[in-house]
């Protein structure tokens, strides 16, 4: 982890990977921009489900296994367990404590419910462990994460997920092209909170690499990159400055940034080709009126 995040901070031009974002502190910090007035996907992502949840339950796999990627406090899975009925809910988040946390409070509201929490960066590599079941999966991946891969990455990951469903099939939110003006605030509201969202990862590179930024020196930046459909977060000098960590260090000039995050925004019918590419089959899609977001089913 340490190798992977110095390697990042001395490439041209600098980046680190968006999962380090979410260390306990950013998992509460996310949590709070999807309340954000500004944060359209989560409202709406949550109004497709409250309206075609039934007609999803319909496709599902009986007795199926609901594996909840980047569950965080796994409240979108939690909202859907009386609808899908899932015979075990397996909740995968990198952030190991803030997981625990919620599976702990999780169990208490389902005790009839098997539940296994697994701490585990499935951006590289998609391996269930043996007490997730043998039998077919639905991988729930809601939120939009997707969009933090690149198209590439995205096809990799989606061929990973294929095989991890047992024959069961993946219930993915994709964020879909809409304006400009819409999409930038989402990342960049007003009071903030996205910035220290982003900030955050400084102490926890500190924590993890040994470096010694400062908050002080940083700002947040987002913008949305028309050319190639995302929305990009970084993290720009103030000033001129050294960051130091044994054995190490990177002189950075004022203005200069570090790209942290990727949300590529997709159109519905590129998005569904992209799964058929990955080797799913029979793909229904569910949008909210404005054609801002859609779920996507892809039957493995």
């Amino acid at each position: 982890m340490r190798a992977e995040l110095l390697q990042g901070l001395l490439a041209t031009p600098a980046f680190t990977s968006p999962k380090y974002l979410y260390d306990a502190l950013g998992s509460k910090l996310f949590e709070a921009i999807t309340e954000l007035p500004e944060y359209y996907p989560s409202r709406t992502e949550a109004a497709i489900f409250e309206a075609h949840a039934t007609a999803m339950a319909a496709l599902l796999p009986a007795g199926a296994t609901l594996v909840d990627l980047g569950a965080g406090n796994c409240e979108k899975a939690a909202r859907l367990f009386p609808i899908f009925r899932p015979q075990r809910y397996v909740a995968v988040d990198i952030s190991v404590e803030f997981l625990r946390k919620s599976l702990g409070s999780l169990q208490a509201q389902f005790p009839a419910l098997a539940m296994l929490g697994v701490g585990m960066d499935f951006s590289s590599s998609l391996t269930l462990p043996p007490q997730a079941g043998t039998g077919p999966r639905v991988l729930f991946y809601p939120g939009s994460s997707i969009g933090n891969f690149t198209p590439d990455q995205a096809l990799t990951f989606l061929r990973q997920a294929r095989a991890a469903c047992n024959g069961g099939g993946l219930l993915i939110g994709v964020d879909l092209v809409k304006p400009a003006e819409v999409l930038q605030p989402a990342y960049d509201d007003e009071l903030g909170v996205t910035a220290a969202f982003n900030r955050n990862l400084l102490p926890h590179l500190n924590q993890l690499a040994g470096t010694d930024f400062r908050l002080s020196d940083w700002q947040h930046v987002a913008f949305f990159n028309t050319g190639k459909s995302r929305i990009e977060m970084h993290l720009q000098a103030l000033q001129a400055l050294r960051v130091c960590w044994p054995g190490g260090e990177r002189r950075f000039a004022k203005g200069e940034r570090i790209h942290t995050e990727n949300s590529y925004k997709w159109r519905q019918a590129d998005f569904a080709a992209l799964l058929k590419t990955a080797g799913f089959t029979h793909i229904p899609a569910w949008t909210d009126e404005r054609g801002w977001f859609a779920v996507f089913w892809a039957q493995a």
